[in-house]
């Protein structure tokens, strides 16, 4: 069976892809602060909510969804709003926290417990972002063969715009863990949190101004 993808156009659309991916988004944002807040030790959990909700949204688009919100301004900003607020919501958690020294966060471990918000923020930061819906309706197609199936070359598509995206969070992840590291001091410890948030509220502004023809 032939590989669904012309390799010409998959090469084409990863180099697309990384292209994109190195400009920061609210979710690299949401990556890179909750990375300052709590270290490197939720890089995992980001990383796989970042692809859980790449995935998600590219499913959602295919179903049609990215046509809704690329057609209704009132569907877009309405979703828009529910995206901002929620990296609001983040923020505010995040600056009001208090400060865990290293050495207690590092004897807690990796949890399930502790990993689980960060991947839930996350993941819905991904899912509610708008413009990634309409992004996946109008970036896909224009790297579909017309002599092949629609959904294998679609799928093959989405699961390297995932990997992608999962390898691009993995690396911001790692780099704020690693910052946070040499951030021995409480009150440092404090100013980086309180960065993270707001680079959220930051994210969140940008959101508000985005365009569905962005």
């Amino acid at each position: 069976m032939p590989f669904p993808v012309e390799p010409h156009l998959l090469v084409a659309f990863a180099a697309a892809s990384v292209a994109l991916l190195a400009i920061p988004g609210p979710t690299v944002i949401t990556v890179v602060s909750q990375a300052l807040g709590h270290g490197a030790r939720v890089a995992v959990a980001s990383v796989i909510a970042v692809g859980i909700g790449d995935l998600a949204a590219a499913t959602l688009s295919l179903l049609g969804v990215g046509a809704v919100l690329a057609a209704s301004a009132t569907a877009f900003v309405a979703l828009k709003w529910v995206g901002a607020a929620y990296l609001i919501w983040i923020a505010i958690k995040m600056w009001r926290s208090p400060v865990v020294p290293l050495a207690i966060e590092t004897a807690a471990g990796n949890s399930v417990a502790r990993s689980w918000p960060v991947f839930r923020d996350v993941f819905l930061v991904t899912l509610l972002n708008p413009k990634s819906i309409v992004f996946f309706a109008a970036f896909v197609p224009q790297f579909i063969s017309p002599g092949h199936a629609f959904a294998p070359q679609a799928g093959v598509l989405i699961v390297t715009f995932v990997l992608l995206g999962m390898i691009n969070a993995a690396g911001y992840a790692t780099l704020a863990g690693s910052a946070r590291r040499w951030m021995k001091r409480p009150s440092i410890l404090r100013v980086a949190r309180r960065t993270g948030a707001a680079f959220l509220i930051s994210a969140a502004m940008a959101s508000l101004l985005a365009r569905r023809s962005a």
